[in-house]
């Protein structure tokens, strides 16, 4: 694979070369539903990828930053301000350029002043090679240096996160297993009837658009292939796609708490923890959906010992959990609500800042065959987050559990042969390829076990007996099938009903949205395994062969929903609906989440709702501090039972207390300093942790850490736009409500800050304030006034790696990459 730097220049050649071929014929658009003058979307940083930077690299920024300012002052006539046109075709523009791709005068590309290519083919075959040929022109750097990680997160190549291998510019040389293994991805589509050859066969077309832009632009790599379309949507999957996975490094965190707790008490402190269906959990549907897997009897668990789990095992449950990505968000509004008398629209997906970014955008048309959205390169040839004629449709991560880690008892003495069904089953080898030199993994051969269950990752023991860890992804070799789902959706969907069943189709897990002029409608997506009755789905299953999964989820039982007699659907990764389990790596689904946002803020608007309202509901909602809305009025109501230990820690409480009124923003605003305008902003990021540890350990005590590894106290604004997605925001808030005597739904077992007792609670959160006002006023010249203690807004400000965030950066939000803000009033 080329090295990032023998691609620098190349994306910019490509570009200047693919201009150069007037349009072969007239182009007319197909009717648009949009009401008028409400479709408008954004892309942050802009819509090219070349290196060096264009044009429109970085045009749409000044629309994404310049909205997070307003806070909550946002309105209608902000709209065309902020956001971009979201029709098909140029919205009445002249044309930046028209031309279609050599020897290819079915196919028509215009480009409009954002630099968007609109596509229109003759045939399905010509739009699809369109797709193809645009794909180069805008992400040629970003798809060449995708194929090699993009292989090793379809195979799921234990510790090592394909992301982590892109960022750092590695090379994957895969092998011809490797190779084998995403081959056998079509078949299996042709196994699927007619859609399954469809999908083939516009692949196809968009493999040669690709390469013959590549030819066009003389890019030095090997053709592109199926495979690299399969790889590339394995790794989609791999990132974003997915849930649970990491029963392991759970259970053996249950082993401590057991061997220092004791047998109930362990397991009632872990339980709470682990809030499987918290009934204080916010939920975007309120329909029951019975997932299970949440009981007691883990008779068909496999308990690891506290502490086994090898180093490499370790390693690769911790890369696996970090390389998921969770964010996203969805607001949607039923017709009964809005001012217009038809639903609104304001959905998009979170997937990170970098340059080039991860998704592109286009519009594109051909017989039966009308959409308009963003797609990750190199994925296929399908818009996956957009519009069609008369509807918009998004996503967000659900984190539904399609993956199970399986314990494998081992015989002979030999760790590479298992028992399975009473037999004695030889491990088999996975010879992945070669990784190139870097930063991360070492370089060298990438090979690993298997058994029936799927990757070995590592080693623990069960009751002091060695055992074998393996990984069971329910979408693993399979991920090509999802195709037919966007497929549908770039064709098929005239109706939310036809929205779900296209969804039902995405084996995925995602959240996915919908909008008309008459409906919304959300379903939950995924390849959800049943597991035996006996198994709980928070911890390791038995690999023996007698708790394998029974089936998958029917569509049916999927959490779901058209136009709720609440006309609200709202998600921000949230819990979908009350009785569907968390999976075993999700333990934010608490008291406090950061849908609570999104929900206070809709709630503030006056009915009836317009897209302005509802657009501003969202940028109030994210730069907010989850902890200081939802977390300050518990601590501050136990702070209050005593006296402050000094003046200046009751002056700490106090600004908090004014910040939460003015909205918890941590925007700088005004004077535009470079620093937060609220002093509680430092204030809270200085103490969390401290209040965090203080409300927890004495309960946790030594493995306060543990905890924290497993799911992190805080994630907060340094994580560049997708923020506030901890457990520990319920667990605070929900045990300092029950120690103030409240009445709690799904009350804690355990009692945790002061072991119970208010009056040591109360004197461990006021030395957590403490703590904080002696580093903050050390950090700012001995300043004992907390009025005048301030927090940089630099260091959490959103770049575009690996641009120098001097040279590239927005303010910190916390909203969609994409983001669509849309209504429609008529319909096909």
């Amino acid at each position: 694979m080329l090295h990032r730097r023998a691609l620098v220049g190349l994306a910019a050649t490509v570009t200047a070369l693919l201009f150069a071929v007037p349009a072969a014929f007239a182009v007319t658009y197909p009717q648009d539903y949009s009401a008028p003058n409400q479709a408008w979307n954004v892309l942050a940083p802009g819509e090219g990828g070349s290196n060096p930077p264009g044009a429109n690299s970085f045009s749409q920024i000044p629309l994404y930053d310049g909205l997070t300012p307003n806070f909550d002052t946002v309105t209608d006539a902000s709209l065309p301000v902020y956001f971009k046109k979201n029709v098909f075709g140029l919205g009445g523009e002249t044309p930046a350029s028209t031309f279609s791709p050599p020897g290819h005068p079915g196919v028509v590309i215009e480009r409009d002043s954002k630099g968007v290519a609109h596509i229109t083919g003759a045939t399905r075959a010509d739009s699809m090679y369109g797709v193809g040929f645009v794909s180069i022109q805008d992400r040629v750097l970003l798809m060449e240096q995708l194929r090699g990680p993009s292989r090793l997160a379809a195979i799921d190549a234990p510790g090592i996160d394909p992301f982590q291998i892109l960022s750092a510019g590695r090379t994957f040389t895969p092998s011809a297993q490797t190779e084998a293994y995403l081959a056998a991805q079509v078949p299996l589509l042709q196994s699927l009837g007619p859609d399954g050859q469809q999908i083939i066969d516009d692949i196809d077309a968009y493999v040669a658009g690709i390469n013959d832009a590549r030819t066009l632009g003389g890019v030095p790599t090997p053709p592109w292939t199926r495979n690299d379309v399969i790889a590339i949507a394995s790794l989609l999957a791999a990132r974003f796609g997915r849930g649970g996975g990491d029963e392991a490094r759970r259970a053996q965190f249950l082993s401590g708490l057991t061997d220092r707790l004791g047998n109930r008490r362990g397991r009632d402190v872990f339980d709470d923890l682990r809030g499987q269906n918290d009934k204080e959990a916010p939920v975007t549907i309120d329909k029951k959906f019975n997932l299970g897997g949440d009981g007691n009897n883990t008779n068909g668990n496999a308990i690891i010992d506290a502490g086994s789990l090898d180093t490499s095992g370790a390693l690769a449950a911790a890369t696996q959990a970090n390389a998921q990505g969770q964010s996203s968000n969805a607001l949607l509004i039923g017709s009964q609500l809005s001012a217009s008398g038809h639903p609104l629209f304001v959905a998009g997906p979170q997937v990170g800042y970098g340059y080039p970014g991860l998704l592109f955008e286009y519009d594109v048309h051909g017989p039966g065959l009308n959409a308009r959205g963003a797609a990750f390169p190199g994925s296929g040839p399908y818009v996956e987050l957009g519009r069609g004629p008369d509807f918009s449709w998004s996503a967000t991560s659900s984190g539904t559990d399609i993956i199970d880690q399986f314990v494998e008892k081992l015989c002979h003495g030999s760790d590479t042969s298992y028992e399975f069904n009473r037999h004695c089953v030889p491990m088999t080898d996975f010879d992945a390829g070669t990784l190139g030199p870097g930063a991360g993994p070492p370089a060298g051969p990438v090979n690993f076990k298997e058994t029936v269950h799927g990757p070995v990752i590592g080693y623990a023991t069960v009751c002091g007996k060695r055992v074998a860890v393996s990984s069971d992804r329910s979408t693993r070799g399979r991920e090509m099938v999802s195709s037919i789902g966007f497929k549908d959706f770039n064709s098929n969907v005239d109706s939310a009903k036809s929205f779900i069943d296209a969804a039902s189709k995405i084996e995925l897990s995602f959240n996915w949205f919908y909008g008309d002029k008459d409906n919304v409608a959300v379903f939950s997506s995924g390849r959800v395994p049943i597991r035996a009755n006996d198994v709980n789905l928070g911890l390791p299953t038995d690999g023996s062969g007698k708790h394998e999964w029974r089936g998958f989820v029917r569509a049916k039982d999927h959490p779901q929903v058209i136009s709720p007699s609440s006309a609200r659907i709202i998600n921000w990764n949230n819990k979908p609906a009350p009785g569907w389990t968390a999976a075993d790596n999700e333990w934010s689904y608490g008291s406090v989440h950061r849908v609570d946002l999104l929900n206070n803020a809709v709630s503030r608007e006056t009915p009836p709702l317009t897209l302005g309202k509802l657009t501003n509901a969202m940028n109030y909602a994210a730069t907010q501090d989850l902890r200081n809305v939802e977390d300050l009025p518990a601590i501050k109501r136990v702070l209050d039972t005593g006296p402050a230990p000094s003046a200046r820690e009751q002056q700490m409480l106090d600004q908090l207390v004014a910040w939460r009124a003015q909205g918890s923003s941590r925007l700088d605003v005004a004077p535009q300093d470079g620093l937060i305008d609220a002093p509680g902003a430092a204030i809270m990021d200085q103490a969390w942790n401290g209040i965090a540890d203080a409300v927890m350990s004495p309960v946790l005590g030594p493995q306060l850490g543990e905890l924290a590894s497993l799911e992190s106290r805080s994630n907060n604004a340094n994580s560049q736009g997708s923020s506030y997605g901890s457990g520990w925001y319920g667990y605070v808030d929900k045990d300092l409500r029950t120690i103030l005597g409240d009445h709690v739904g799904d009350k804690y077992k355990t009692r945790f800050c002061g072991a119970g007792n208010l009056a040591a609670c109360r004197a461990s959160l006021w030395q957590a304030l403490k703590d904080a006002g002696d580093a903050l006023q050390a950090a700012n010249g001995g300043s004992s006034d907390p009025s005048q203690w301030r927090k940089s807004a630099i260091p959490e400000r959103i770049a575009f790696p690996p641009l120098p965030a001097a040279a590239v950066s927005m303010r910190w939000t916390n909203r969609p990459t994409f983001q669509q803000v849309i209504s429609y009033d008529d319909h096909r």
